[in-house]
């Protein structure tokens, strides 16, 4: 283990000290543990190939599981063949120089051919290693696949009402504390934090929707390039070429907990205990008038256990709900998650984030945009906002101008009406189709039609309309500022991304710094039926009386 003061985990020396002594209370060598998971990070930063971190490691996993099924082995295995293939042609530009035997040039050449083979391990990110640990590397399969499913999420958006958290729980018949997904409040030295008698934190925007703090929700991040898989001995932690979801196989799981030191961003749940939902009663939210509906229960039956809640000795964390992507709950479940779905301000988008139609690439890639068009649709309907062009079309005349049509609409107001013209002359009017959660796009296009319904009525696109509605000069640039004016402009970013995980959550607002720390938020976690915030706590004092006394 590297003996620099530094920790080399992202979430500081403290957390790093914590996974330590975590490891310490497994019949696993915690020294190695660590080793591994620091490697894991520097072969995601570029510092090291895949096959040099698998050679570094093999005979001591071997010695200690057993087996050695890390998914680097590939990349290894190639790189040996690339090393033997160079050796092959150097001792063949000797064959008959001199007279030399090929048996002779090997005992001339000695260590240096040993040599050749250690220097394809050693090779740049820039060299040929590179090819060789992509070739032989899992994230190579998954760039081949045209679905990456992930999510973008507004944080600016999120309210801290924790409903995210207590649907994924209930999805996957969680114990308390189990949380596969945290919301948080926080502050830094730039961002403060709410302070009670204040209307609005120091840096949330008019857009925020009713939280006062700044917020982060953390889920799996879904990594292209996972850490936690590169050290997993057994190929319990996967990633599925299909979609990219990031998964673990119970069944397969050891309980090394190997995978939760090397995560950077501590999403990993180890089950201590014997779940409180017993195995046959996990909910299958089978459809009730389909009874022959395949259950979570069943679900690994002929595949990979990876939903729903772990056994005990087992390693858990959030799946993004495979039995959904899978159609096991019907085909409308497709690309939808729990949390998604009962997420009350709309802050998380999931999908297919290669689809440029979905939800989160539209989200992220557009988020002004977006955030106008989710707004506009959660606050107005065909009876209190926008109207459906068949009721424009039965409800103005000619003769309207914007003044008089307004008027005759109960909820749609000069603002609403300004933001859904800047959402039209900023729209390609491309197509939604069919995929699943490609809302956004329909919820565009349904503003759109009623704006060109509006208009065979009423010309918006007059200098008079046009100074009516604040649009500038009606240009494209003058509509997306309005739209700004209207949602803000948000950062985007991914957590961590120096670590080079290639994380498939984006997020939209304020970005935590690096000495960011968790206050509380607009909502307690005890508050909230099923939610704790740490399980172990809970087991040290309820159940357990003290991690030493779990045998597992």
């Amino acid at each position: 283990m590297s003996t620099d003061d530094e920790s080399f985990h992202p979430l500081g020396d403290e957390w790093e000290d914590e996974l330590e002594t975590m490891l310490d209370d497994t019949e696993y060598d915690s020294d190695l543990g660590m080793e591994m998971a620091q490697d894991a990070m520097r072969v995601t930063k570029g510092e090291l190939s895949e096959a040099e971190f698998h050679e570094k490691h093999h005979e001591a996993v071997m010695e200690e599981f057993g087996e050695d099924e890390r998914p680097t082995k590939e990349a290894y295995e190639a790189a040996q063949e690339e090393a033997k293939g160079t050796a092959s042609r150097m001792l063949d530009a000797f064959d008959g120089d001199g007279g030399e035997t090929r048996r002779e040039t090997m005992k001339k050449m000695g260590v240096g051919a040993a040599a050749v083979g250690m220097g394809a391990f050693s090779s740049t990110r820039d060299g040929p290693m590179e090819s060789l640990s992509a070739e032989g590397g899992h994230s190579e399969t998954t760039e081949h696949s045209d679905t990456q499913w992930g999510m973008t999420i507004d944080l600016e958006r999120c309210d801290g009402c924790l409903t995210c958290m207590t649907a994924c729980t209930q999805e996957n018949d969680l114990d308390a504390g189990v949380n596969w997904m945290y919301v948080m409040a926080w502050e830094d030295e730039l961002h403060e934090g709410h302070e009670e008698g204040t209307d609005t934190g120091v840096y949330s925007s008019d857009f925020n929707m009713g939280s006062d703090f700044n917020m982060l929700v953390r889920p799996c991040q879904h990594c292209t390039d996972a850490p936690c898989e590169k050290v997993c001995p057994t190929t319990a932690r996967h990633t599925r070429d299909k979609d990219g979801l990031v998964l673990t196989d119970y069944d397969v799981c050891i309980g090394c907990r190997y995978c939760q030191v090397a995560c950077p961003y501590g999403v990993n749940y180890f089950q201590w205990d014997e779940p409180h939902t017993d195995y046959e009663d996990i909910d299958g939210k089978a459809d009730p008038e389909n009874p022959d509906q395949i259950t979570h229960a069943n679900y690994e039956h002929g595949e990979r256990w990876v939903d729903s809640r772990a056994p005990r000795g087992v390693m858990s964390k959030c799946t993004m709900c495979p039995s959904m992507q899978d159609g096991k709950q019907g085909e409308e479940k497709i690309g939808t998650s729990a949390c998604e779905t009962a997420c009350p301000p709309n802050a998380i988008q999931f999908g297919n984030v290669k689809d440029e139609k979905s939800d989160p690439y539209q989200h992220r890639e557009h988020p002004s945009k977006s955030r106008a068009v989710i707004r506009l649709s959660d606050e107005h309907t065909d009876s209190s906002g926008i109207p459906s062009p068949e009721t424009i079309d039965g409800t103005l005349s000619s003769d309207d101008d914007i003044e008089s049509a307004l008027e005759k609409f109960e909820n749609l107001d000069k603002e609403t009406l300004s933001i859904m013209k800047a959402v039209e002359l900023v729209s390609d009017r491309t197509e939604p189709g069919d995929e699943e959660n490609n809302s956004i796009l329909r919820k565009e296009q349904e503003v759109v039609a009623a704006v060109d319904a509006f208009e065979q009525y009423v010309d918006l696109e007059t200098d008079e309309a046009i100074t009516q509605l604040q649009l500038g000069d009606g240009s494209e640039r003058q509509a997306r500022f309005r739209i700004q004016q209207y949602t803000g402009k948000p950062n985007s970013f991914k957590l961590l991304e120096d670590v080079g995980t290639n994380p498939n959550v984006t997020y939209l607002g304020e970005q935590p710094g690096p000495e960011a720390e968790q206050v509380e938020g607009p909502t307690k976690y005890e508050d909230v039926d099923l939610l704790t915030d740490n399980r172990q706590d809970l087991l040290d004092e309820e159940t357990v009386g003290g991690v030493d006394g779990v045998s597992l």
